[in-house]
């Protein structure tokens, strides 16, 4: 997994995004390229500079009470948190300060918020935090379980996104399809790859990847 391509944000040129062509599989599609987001993520001097480009995106009349940070976002949602805070955006909380939440899934999918957290998400503005959209899918059931709970969602973040928005919500991103033109996310049954038979390279989630072996 070595033949990676080094993709540099357009406005940051420190945030940069690792692609590795291939023949992927996540939980909701078959894809040609492994985003490599971990540095993004989980190195301190990246993760701020990703949390700087994301807050640069973000529209400051949007009002954030708090980061929901999925995939493995509590570093880079951290950041995000305190650069938001520090550009002004609207945040209603008497300390004017954001909470960042990892939250626990449920065996289906779902998110699950104990009661010490309830005070943080219920009439709350919050901010969705993925490391990469593709499908959709993911943030799809996220808006629904947090409108469960009573949360007003005010927009969904991401490294990487195919999609603008969703659920009539805008999707902030540093990385989009322009970044990598020839990006494509398939259903199983019509995966381009599998039809000319290309052998799966890896399983591979928000978290990071299963190698195969042929």
């Amino acid at each position: 997994m070595q033949n990676y391509v080094k993709i540099q944000s357009r406005q940051y040129p420190d945030v940069i995004l690792r692609a590795v062509p291939g023949h992927f599989v996540t939980p909701h599609a078959h894809v040609n390229y492994y985003l490599d987001l971990s540095p993004l993520k989980f190195r301190a001097a990246e993760a701020h500079a990703a949390a700087k480009a994301l807050s640069s995106v973000h529209y400051f009349t949007t009002p954030v009470d708090t980061i929901v940070a999925l995939e493995g976002t509590e570093i880079l949602g951290g950041y995000l948190a305190d650069e938001l805070v520090q550009t002004g955006v609207l945040c209603k909380n008497a300390h004017k300060s954001i909470y960042v939440i990892p939250p626990e899934h449920s065996a289906e999918g779902q998110l699950i918020f104990r009661e010490s957290l309830l005070p943080w998400i219920k009439e709350k503005n919050v901010l969705l935090l993925f490391s990469a959209i593709t499908t959709g899918s993911n943030a799809a059931q996220a808006i629904e379980s947090l409108r469960y709970y009573g949360a007003t969602i005010t927009g969904v973040s991401a490294l990487f996104s195919l999609a603008t928005s969703i659920a009539g919500l805008p999707i902030y991103s540093i990385f989009s399809q322009q970044d990598i033109p020839d990006y494509r996310a398939e259903s199983a049954e019509h995966c381009s790859l599998c039809e000319h038979k290309k052998p799966v390279d890896a399983i591979c989630n928000g978290f990071g990847y299963t190698l195969l072996k042929h």
